[in-house]
């Protein structure tokens, strides 16, 4: 009898001890009743009666990820591409994800794999090497809608690589290089333009100004000519004034005064040498002292100040 109920306890330890289960967190166990599934076993201690329970399935909980291999895909412009990417995912029903799909992780491939053919091939090379985040986010919406049903939740999908055949990437090496000469050009040619422009903005400004300065300059002598004008009219005017009266002083101050230029003319001419200066000549310098009284007498103080003023120009000549 000892013998029999040592092996009764053996046994009815062994079956509690065969149906303890220790679920890890992240992880859940659907358990199934005679094949059919019953619950869901979340992480903790759990005891599941043999024979009569069984645990079906160890789903997964975390997020995990599927590695889409390398796919020769031909875009819209015949364009043969090599991709690869891989997908995120995680289960957020653990019934469905065990179920609803007998291989998660082949289907998951198949169905992106089978969308990144769509996706891209309805799409030109430029726009696949260009346009890599509108990949990504038609290819998430594509393919988390359709493992919906599987109790899966597709949190992320990336295009690792894009190759394009190597006559393709030598072309488009080319048409960078060439654009690039051709910016380069362009900008040289805009900084040649500006220094040419900054330059003859320079030569238009410098022009202006000597122009001003010449217009300054003949208004300068202009106006010393009208006032020598004015002087030499006034001095005119008052001794004809003084003739008409009478004054026989005024014609002999006139008569010195021409005598007195010719004989100048004389002096500057480039070929006189010599001035032989008639018997008369020693007479006119004899009376030249007297001018001065003659023009205060005969014209008064206005001619004085006119001869001043006249001077100046003069002496420049």
């Amino acid at each position: 009898m000892e013998y029999v109920l040592f092996a009764v306890v053996f046994f009815v330890l062994m079956y509690i001890a065969s149906g303890i289960k220790i679920v890890r967190q992240g992880h859940r166990y659907t358990i199934e009743h005679f094949g059919r599934f019953t619950r869901t076993a979340t992480p903790g201690f759990h005891f599941v009666p043999p024979v009569f329970q069984r645990v079906g399935h160890k789903i997964n909980m975390m997020e995990q990820v599927v590695d889409i291999p390398g796919q020769e895909i031909i875009t819209k412009d015949n364009a043969m591409v090599s991709v690869d990417g891989v997908v995120f995912f995680q289960v957020l029903d653990a019934s469905k994800a065990a179920y609803e799909v007998s291989d998660l992780y082949s289907s998951l491939m198949a169905l992106s794999t089978t969308n990144l053919r769509t996706v891209m091939g309805s799409m030109d090379l430029d726009e696949t090497l260009s346009k890599r985040d509108q990949i990504n986010a038609s290819l998430l919406a594509v393919v988390d809608q359709a493992t919906e049903a599987w109790g899966v939740k597709i949190t992320r999908v990336e295009i690792k690589d894009i190759r394009p055949p190597a006559d393709i990437v030598n072309a488009m090496t080319r048409q960078m290089k060439a654009e690039r000469e051709k910016r380069a050009a362009i900008l040289e040619a805009e900084g040649h333009r500006q220094s040419e422009i900054l330059r003859a903005e320079g030569e238009k400004q410098s022009q202006i100004l000597e122009a001003e300065g010449e217009r300054e300059a003949a208004y300068a002598a202009a106006d010393a000519r009208i006032r020598l004008a004015e002087a030499e009219a006034k001095a005119t005017e008052l001794v004809s004034n003084a003739i008409a009266s009478g004054d026989a002083q005024a014609i002999n101050y006139f008569v010195a005064q021409k005598y007195v230029e010719a004989i100048s003319k004389f002096a500057t001419s480039p070929n006189a040498k010599t001035i032989l200066f008639p018997v008369e000549a020693t007479q006119l310098i004899g009376s030249l002292g007297g001018i001065g009284e003659i023009a205060k007498e005969a014209l008064g103080d206005h001619v004085v100040k006119a001869s001043a003023v006249g001077s100046v120009p003069k002496s420049g000549q």
